[in-house]
């Protein structure tokens, strides 16, 4: 057995993790800068995902899959140790929002995938000894209203896949925060069309059935549990002031703690709407756009990844009851695989938060890039981590099955 061929022991092989990260810190950081200053709409992330795939080509040596899974930004990198005992999926995400550009920090996201799948490529390259397992970089478009990776999930992508992992920037190091199950919901009422002067007497009003759900909505947050939000807009609000509207739509975002308590509140809502469109004698159509799961963190893993950021210099908490809680589709992912989604603080608590401006500008910030290289060693460093300890590997899985038995 030669040099490069000689297992390493936990210390020896996180200490190479850090070190290939560190060695590509500047093109990490080049990456995560220039998704940042070319933001791009979910399942719109061409230039994104090329230059992913580019720059986790160039630095793992591996040849890039794109398109992936059916659509056209997702994209996969696969390397293996010797026997690949175990399969871990490293996940990216890359698109942006309307107006805000990166304000959810997923340029940080995506570079930081990279940086933790090509260190662990590396490592793999010059040792295969060191590592027996098995690693994939996969690009998940669309994570904000769109569910790319639930189509992925469909597609196969996370089949043979033991267990998955991602970060995500915020205002606070968190290893298990949760995340609400939502779905969307689309309200069109038709009505009939009069002169708001003339014969008002003559109109049936479809923005009257609008308001009217949204006060009905309102009446019934009395009897929601604590966790869940409703929040809606107006999308079609009429056409002038003087006519009465003979259309008029809006639409819901409807978030619950859990799946079961998610159709209790969605039932509600379209009753209120139902309610709202018979008292105005108009007819109403419902759509429901598909939303996520709520996030099913695998404490095994998370400990882990806590304690590997814990040696890293930081000091994460478990959760914070005074964080609130958004959606994400890796929800849907951890019902599929044992999965951890771990926030890490680019910015001051309760400085900004997802989705403003100030946090868009954070991740774009030298403290945004040191959190997510801090992020990709943590991650690098949990995932040879589970493949090489098979104690790991089971008390992750039997959590997983306990939870997913007791949910379904």
């Amino acid at each position: 057995m030669t040099q490069n061929q000689l297992p390493m022991t936990p210390a020896e092989l996180d200490a190479k993790i850090d070190s290939a990260v560190d060695a590509m810190k500047d093109r990490l950081a080049e990456l995560a800068l220039k998704i940042h200053s070319n933001p791009e709409l979910r399942f719109e992330e061409r230039k994104a995902a090329a230059w992913i795939s580019e720059t986790a080509g160039a630095l793992a040596s591996v040849p890039v899959e794109l398109p992936f899974g059916g659509l056209e930004t997702a994209l996969r990198a696969r390397v293996s140790g010797r026997n690949a005992s175990a399969r871990v999926a490293i996940l990216a995400e890359y698109d942006a929002l309307p107006h805000v550009g990166h304000a959810c920090g997923h340029n940080l996201i995506a570079a930081g995938a990279v940086g933790a799948f090509c260190a662990l490529a590396q490592v793999v390259r010059e040792n295969p000894a060191a590592i027996d397992g098995g690693f994939d970089l996969i690009g998940t478009p669309a994570e904000e209203g769109g569910g790319g990776k639930i189509m992925l999930i469909e597609a196969g992508a996370f089949d043979g896949v033991d267990c998955a992992m991602m970060f995500h920037p915020f205002d606070r190091d968190l290893l298990a925060h949760p995340t609400l199950a939502n779905v969307w919901l689309q309200f069109e009422f038709a009505g009939k069309a009069s002169h708001a002067a003339i014969a008002p007497w003559d109109g049936q009003s479809a923005l009257s059935a609008v308001t009217n759900t949204f006060h009905l909505i309102d009446s019934q947050r009395v009897h929601f549990r604590d966790g869940v939000r409703v929040h809606g807009y107006v999308t079609n609000g009429g056409e002038a002031v003087n006519i009465i509207a003979g259309k008029a739509s809006c639409e819901f975002s409807v978030r619950a703690t859990n799946v079961r308590e998610l159709e209790r509140v969605r039932a509600i809502v379209e009753r209120c709407a139902k309610a709202a469109a018979m008292a105005g004698d108009v007819t109403l159509s419902i759509t429901a756009r598909r939303g996520y799961k709520d996030l099913s963190n695998n404490m095994p893993l998370a400990d882990a990844f806590g304690a590997h950021m814990k040696a890293l210099g930081r000091a994460p908490r478990r959760t914070d009851p005074n964080a609130g809680a958004g959606s994400t589709d890796m929800g849907d992912v951890s019902h599929a695989v044992p999965s951890i989604h771990p926030w890490v603080a680019i910015c001051d608590e309760n400085e900004t938060t997802c989705h403003q401006h100030a946090f868009a500008r954070c991740a774009a910030s030298p403290r945004g890039i040191d959190a997510m290289i801090v992020a990709a060693k943590a991650m690098a460093r949990t995932a040879a981590e589970f493949v090489r300890d098979a104690s790991l590997r089971t008390r992750a899985r039997e959590e997983f099955e306990r939870r997913e038995g007791a949910t379904s």
